[in-house]
């Protein structure tokens, strides 16, 4: 009966390789995130400090002919303009986003989802900061987007931010790569 118990893996028998090998390996990569989220962050608040100062109110700078310009925009909605009246929403959305990712922080042995989770991180500081902060008050600020491609919505860099770490999830996910370091054929 012993041998039975080592083979089904009770507490008294020592893991085999193959099921040492499935779990997390490495160390955590919670500096990782941060750092990207805080370089995100960092980069998209200067951003707007300077579209606010020096763009808010005055003609849109061409910066690739028709192709891409600058322009300051406040937006109280979603991408594309949409839900304006749904900011509160959108605030508590983006908040909620951030509390998910910390929590997930702990279990985070794999780089590249470090740094995917820390441009969402970053992105989503950076939208929720414009949110809380900004015009016309707590949980009703517009977003400032300055990001203007010819026929496409204006963005802004948390946006950016945003996309490329959803990108880079869908692909990791694909791939097989979860975000303890482990990855699944399946």
């Amino acid at each position: 009966m012993a041998e039975a118990e080592s083979v089904i893996g009770t507490p008294d028998s020592a893991p085999n390789e193959a099921e040492a090998e499935e779990g997390p390996r490495g160390r955590r990569r919670i500096v990782a995130l941060f750092v990207v989220a805080v370089l995100a962050y960092l980069i998209d608040l200067g951003s707007k400090i300077v579209v606010v100062e020096k763009l808010e109110g005055r003609e849109p700078i061409k910066v690739i002919g028709d192709l891409l310009r600058f322009e300051a925009i406040r937006n109280p909605g979603a991408a594309f303009g949409m839900g304006e009246a749904f900011t509160i929403v959108f605030t508590c959305i983006a908040a909620a986003v951030i509390v998910v990712i910390i929590r997930l922080a702990r279990k985070l042995y794999s780089l590249p989802w470090a740094i995917a989770l820390g441009l969402l991180l970053g992105g989503a500081l950076g939208n929720l900061t414009d949110r809380l902060f900004r015009s016309p008050g707590a949980f009703e600020g517009a977003v400032v987007d300055f990001i203007a491609p010819a026929h496409f919505a204006v963005f802004n860099l948390a946006d950016s931010a945003i996309v490329c770490g959803g990108i880079l999830i869908v692909i990791l996910s694909f791939r097989g790569l979860d975000p303890d370091g482990t990855v699944h054929k399946d």
